[in-house]
């Protein structure tokens, strides 16, 4: 059952429009007021925190001696691009945050690593000094769902 009708009807007749007050406008602002509404309440709901794990931290960039022989294509198929991550601990599309490093920025893992790293995750970056001034940090790992 859709709830939205309901919940626009109980919105309008919760806040009733004063009939001393003009609307500019007309019946096109309660239009457009009732679509906004209609737009929140169905607009997706922010990414949740499922777990924090502590992980290595570490970063890679598009070198042959940091990749396999394909240092511009991930594990998943798609090109490197900002905000991807390689990880075996979780399956690839996963969202997670790295909030000590990079605040609220969003990463999702589209690459692995070589089968020996347990527990860490690398982040690309586009140089190799980049990845070197990350370092190796062993932190909270932000999964979302």
């Amino acid at each position: 059952m859709n709830l939205l009708p309901i919940l626009i009807s109980a919105i309008i007749l919760t806040f009733p429009i004063p009939s001393e007050v003009p609307v500019i406008g007309g019946k096109q602002v309660i239009k457009d007021a009732i679509a906004n509404v209609a737009e929140a309440a169905t607009a997706p709901k922010a990414e949740e925190t499922v777990k924090t794990r502590k992980m290595w931290v570490t970063a890679y960039s598009s070198t042959p001696d940091q990749t396999d022989d394909t240092p511009f294509q991930t594990a998943n198929g798609t090109e490197v691009h900002d905000g991807i991550v390689a990880t075996n601990m979780l399956p690839f599309h996963t969202k997670v945050m790295i909030p000590r490093l990079f605040g609220n920025k969003v990463f999702t893992v589209e690459d692995r690593m070589h089968p020996r790293k347990k527990n860490f995750i690398d982040i690309w970056v586009p140089t190799r000094e980049a990845a070197m001034d990350i370092g190796i940090n062993q932190l909270d790992v932000v999964v979302l769902n």
